[in-house]
């Protein structure tokens, strides 16, 4: 299926990549990258099984971009970065999280270019919004 950013104004992201089986497989090549990075890996409550971690994830990112509610149904509002304020997420998670969405974002067969940019101007955006530790901070030094 072809993804096209000619949409009419009416049209959201959801539905102009053809709805949930997109974001399901977006998540999917995701979480490829993050099993095969063992200090990003490190940081999920269960490494061993991110069955939960991707269904949340794809729940959010289906509502973000218009599709139904179900995440917030679930799981009440986002809170995103209170979410994640029990992990230590600084410039290097950030860069590491950021680096295997884009390639999630890449390896979409024909995305269009306008709809590629517009996910990954939020998940930069998003990255850095989750930052709440500085370099090197909880980490020992020599």
């Amino acid at each position: 299926m072809a993804y096209s950013a000619t949409m009419d104004t009416a049209e959201t992201v959801y539905e102009a990549v053809g709805g949930e089986p997109f974001f399901n497989e977006l998540v999917e090549r995701f979480y490829a990258g993050v099993a095969a990075d063992p200090e990003l890996l490190a940081m999920y409550p269960k490494p061993d099984d991110l069955a939960d971690a991707k269904k949340h994830l794809a729940q959010f990112l289906v509502q973000y971009w218009g599709g139904p509610t179900t995440y917030s149904d679930s799981r009440g509002h986002p809170r995103l970065r209170m979410r994640h304020m029990p992990f230590r997420i600084g410039p290097a998670e950030r860069d590491a999280w950021l680096r295997h969405m884009t390639a999630a974002v890449a390896g979409a067969v024909d995305l269009d270019r306008a709809i590629a940019g517009r996910l990954l101007d939020y998940f930069d955006m998003a990255a850095q919004h989750l930052v709440n530790a500085e370099p090197g901070a909880g980490q020992q030094t020599g």
